[in-house]
């Protein structure tokens, strides 16, 4: 082990060098009340993903309220995905600059406070700038939160039953916002989806400031400004380019700007984190197998699963005449079996075998659940034609994500966490606009063409119909998806079980 490593351990495991009576290592104070942090992490990560969908359902009470047109409503959603996977691997590196737990509570506070302007809403522009505050505090919560999970938990059976929990909320998360959004929206009212933030960010800041300490590594990186730059535009013209794309389309000339230009200056910012000696992402923690393999892992989850939250949301509320909250409730088989699954899988499997195998399997068993649900029909029940696929498709995410965001930490040194856990949380974000956008237009034009093609059915059902074409279409997407990143997640990830403690700069460069 190096210098450095050796260097980082007593933050990590020892607690500044205390030994108890035998001589091993006394456990640290964040050791003793690591159950009781993981569960201010699992909050401050449930308001993060909760917001990402707990507003969907709220649109049109807002709208009706603030009298926008619907050409703008996607705006309170594209705002926040915007801000938020844009601003993420500075979060991740201002993580490691200014400390975890102050960037925590500096990101909890600020999340609250936008999120209490964003009910107060006035206006439809005060409501965007609300959103994209959101965005920006979480661009710093979220990395905190994980980096912190990745340094409390340094025992590989309990780190195991930490991100099990950790990654059930991450992709179970969208689901119980559903939920929440349609409980407030129906029983109070659309505001509520956004108040609801300050009662879970004031539980998780007591917390925080009860039970975390302050610890920083000694060897604190510099902040790469060239790469700040190039990372921030590129992510936001990659995000902003598929957000036009599903209001204007693929051949729109701004659509192909944007992607273009995001793209030319995410190449850019590679090739520059190749040549600085501080760099905001160092490419040896994305050219390790297993961490690379695991962020295409999130990534193409990402684009999978809002096949499941938009079009199966639509499906249940306008075929099935579900309410909102009998359509959050819904999810809710998926939501149980996800957690059981990801808590047993890297609590009792992941530690054997590594995470290759169960990723790779997981997103195959969803691709199978995707296909299920790509059966359905105007005429289909939610009991037995939607049910069953929802609980394949929570397996198999519990069995590939938890695994998956474990691996795409490991091995990383104290000074890397922050832009490791960041850069987990990109992938999901960046993930969730490609499949909106990408499965929005494939489903669009799917009913398209079906209309065209069944012009003489009669107009009611030719509607339904169409609609239901729309959605199983995406949903084969969705399916063909999850299987490719059942087959990258094969190819590229190594087998074998993960690094117990993290590495050192050294060790990790190879």
């Amino acid at each position: 082990m190096s210098t450095f490593t050796s260097e980082l351990e007593p933050e990590l495991v020892g607690g500044g060098g205390a030994r108890s009576g035998d001589g091993t290592p006394a456990p640290t104070r964040a050791h003793r009340l690591r159950w009781a942090i993981l569960g201010v992490l699992a909050l401050a990560q449930l308001m993060v993903v909760l917001d990402a969908t707990i507003v969907n359902i709220a649109l049109p009470h807002a709208q009706a309220d603030l009298g926008f047109d619907n050409s703008s409503r996607q705006w309170i959603i594209t705002a926040y995905a915007l801000a938020f996977g844009s601003l993420l691997l500075l979060g991740g590196r201002l993580t490691d600059l200014w400390g975890r737990k102050r960037s925590l509570i500096i990101g909890l506070a600020g999340f609250a406070v936008t999120s209490a302007i964003g009910g107060a809403a006035v206006s439809f522009e005060m409501l965007v700038i609300a959103r994209a505050g959101q965005g920006v505090f979480g661009a710093l919560l979220a990395p905190a939160a994980l980096a912190l999970l990745t340094t409390t938990f340094t025992d590989s059976s309990e780190r195991g039953r930490a991100f099990g929990i950790f990654g059930a909320i991450a992709g179970g998360g969208g689901a119980l916002g559903l939920l929440l959004g349609g409980m407030l929206t129906e029983w109070a009212d659309w505001r509520w989806c956004l108040y609801v933030n300050l009662a879970i960010a004031a539980i998780a800041m007591v917390g925080a400031v009860i039970f975390l300490d302050d610890t920083r590594s000694e060897h604190r990186p510099k902040l790469d400004l060239p790469g700040v730059l190039t990372v921030t535009i590129g992510l936001f013209a990659v995000v902003y380019g598929f957000a036009n794309a599903e209001t204007a389309g693929w051949s729109d000339w701004a659509t192909i700007a944007w992607l273009v230009v995001g793209a030319a200056v995410l190449a850019v910012f590679i090739w520059l984190q190749s040549r600085v000696s501080h760099a905001l992402l160092p490419l040896r923690v994305i050219l390790d197998r297993t961490r690379g393999g695991s962020y295409l892992v999130v990534f193409i989850a990402g684009i999978g699963m809002f096949g499941i939250f938009l079009f199966l949301t639509y499906y249940l509320q306008q075929n099935l005449e579900f309410t909102p909250i009998k359509t959050g409730l819904a999810f809710l088989p998926m939501i149980g079996v996800l957690i059981v699954v990801s808590t047993l899988a890297t609590a009792v499997m992941l530690p054997r075998f590594g995470p290759r195998w169960m990723a790779a399997a997981g997103m195959m068993i969803a691709a199978g659940g995707m296909v299920w649900l790509a059966q359905l029909t105007s005429t289909s029940a939610y009991t037995a034609d939607v049910l069953p696929g929802l609980l394949v498709i929570g397996f198999g995410l519990g069995l590939s994500m938890a695994p998956a965001m474990q691996g795409a930490v490991s091995g990383v040194s104290s000074d890397d966490a922050g832009v490791a856990s960041a850069t987990v949380n990109t992938m999901q974000q960046v993930g969730g606009s490609v499949g909106t956008a990408l499965l929005s237009t494939i489903a669009a034009s799917a009913a398209t063409a079906f209309t065209a093609d069944h012009a003489s059915m009669a107009p009611a059902q030719l509607a339904a119909d169409a609609a239901v074409n729309s959605y199983t279409t995406a949903f084969w997407w969705a399916a063909a998806i999850f299987a490719v990143g059942g087959v990258l997640a094969g190819v590229v990830m190594r087998s074998g079980r993960l690094p117990d403690t993290p590495e050192g700069a050294v060790s990790m460069a190879h």
